[in-house]
């Protein structure tokens, strides 16, 4: 499930499908209701891949708490988000024991629970390729305990210092050879 291209846009109900990069703003479709319209940089958007939920000792990525929620109703639709709240709080509480319930108000929880809902209605709660990127992280890993045979470094020539003036063996000492002008000759 690729959720960096499914959007939410502040005062915006629902969440928008990214269709295509203007120049100056964002093609996005409606899961609602199908339309299409653009997004400017000025509105407040966010990516479902950047949000997260407060917990007592870490964020937990959206991600997470949608597989949770999958996990827990077997792939079923949530309750109604309007659901009373009390009911609500039970209900995130059973899918996150240890959110912050000072720092997640209701009206995150029925957020949450509404984007699921339209997700799953919508068939694009797929958690099959976590389950494979885990299975390629495996494959890596063993692939990282086999033993690295290193190559034989080549032996290099020692190296002699030389004497000043000595040649070196295999070279021919260079003489400077004066060649005769016409005025030398006569």
């Amino acid at each position: 499930m690729d959720l960096s291209k499914i959007l939410s846009i502040s005062g915006k109900s629902g969440l928008f499908l990214v269709v295509s990069q203007l120049k100056n703003a964002v093609l996005v479709e409606s899961l609602l209701d199908k339309k299409r319209f653009p997004a400017f940089a000025h509105e407040k958007i966010s990516s479902l891949e950047e949000i997260a939920v407060f917990t007592a000792t870490e964020e937990k990525p959206l991600k997470e708490i949608l597989k949770a929620i999958y996990d827990k109703l077997e792939g079923k639709p949530a309750l109604d988000a309007k659901s009373d709240n009390k009911l609500l709080q039970a209900f995130f509480l059973e899918v996150v024991p240890d959110y912050n319930s000072e720092r997640v108000y209701i009206s995150d929880i029925r957020k949450i629970i509404s984007w699921y809902n339209l997700l799953l209605e919508h068939q694009l709660l797929d958690f099959t390729e976590k389950e494979e990127e885990k299975s390629e992280e495996k494959k890596e890993e063993t692939a990282e305990e086999t033993p690295i045979v290193k190559p034989v470094a080549k032996k290099k020539k020692p190296t002699v210092k030389k004497a000043e003036g000595e040649v070196p063996s295999g070279k021919k000492k260079a003489t400077a050879v004066k060649k005769k002008t016409k005025t030398d000759q006569s």
